[in-house]
């Protein structure tokens, strides 16, 4: 019986990023992640995800946009495999989605999206700018913890039905930089886990209403 085929987004950077899709990568060949990865998409054509992808022999796609249903729908065309078969894990992918499979593509995001209604999502919160609004409100005294939030896709950015939320502890004084890493490291740990479980159909829902979303009782961080 053949895997679930998954294809990650990770922007990455000119000059570096893609450590999410790498940690995937290795973690379905050591056999914890139970996915046949088919191809790593990035808006950037030259960078730190396409270093990855070479050096790791995974098909690269460069996806400059425009980032609209069409041409979202046009890219996975390129997988050659059909879109009831393709799972989408967009991991550090910075541009907005649309016209993607609601109950088959999941994303993570580098902070609690349950905190203060939402704060740390939606538009403009992404990269170094959540890291920054967290560090922001650390220094303030407002939270005390950060973390990384795994959810459902739709075309409202951060809105999808959230199936996982690791927390992770601050210090006060920590740095942008610091909280990102403090992050990093937790979502490396869980990311291929809860992947699993969402590939295999542990957790799941219809891609219309959040109240059909299914997620095992027994997670725990």
């Amino acid at each position: 019986m053949s895997k679930p085929r998954l294809i990650i987004f990770a922007s990455g950077s000119k000059d570096g990023g893609g450590s999410g899709f790498e940690n995937l990568v290795r973690a379905a060949e050591r056999g914890e992640l139970d996915a046949d990865i088919v191809a790593v998409v990035s808006n950037h054509e030259h960078g730190g995800v396409r270093e990855r992808a070479d050096r790791l022999g995974v098909k690269f796609l460069y996806f400059p946009g425009p980032y609209d249903a069409e041409h979202y729908c046009s890219l996975l065309q390129k997988t050659a495999i059909e879109k009831s078969e393709l799972w989408v894990a967009l991991s550090g992918w910075l541009k907005h989605v649309h016209g993607l499979d609601p109950a088959r593509t999941f994303n993570i995001h580098p902070a609690l999206l349950s905190q203060f209604g939402g704060r740390f999502g939606g538009k403009g919160m992404y990269g170094h700018r959540i890291h920054e609004a967290v560090a922001d409100a650390l220094a303030r005294g407002e939270i005390s913890e950060s973390g990384f939030t795994m959810h459902f896709v739709t075309d409202e950015m951060d809105r999808g039905p959230a199936f996982f939320e690791c927390r992770v502890p601050l210090r006060k004084g920590m740095t942008l930089d610091d909280i990102a890493k403090a992050v990093n490291v937790e979502e490396h740990r869980w990311q291929p886990k809860i992947t699993n479980l969402v590939i295999s159909g542990k957790i799941r829902w219809d891609g219309k209403n959040p109240e059909s979303l299914v997620v095992p009782k027994d997670i725990s961080v």
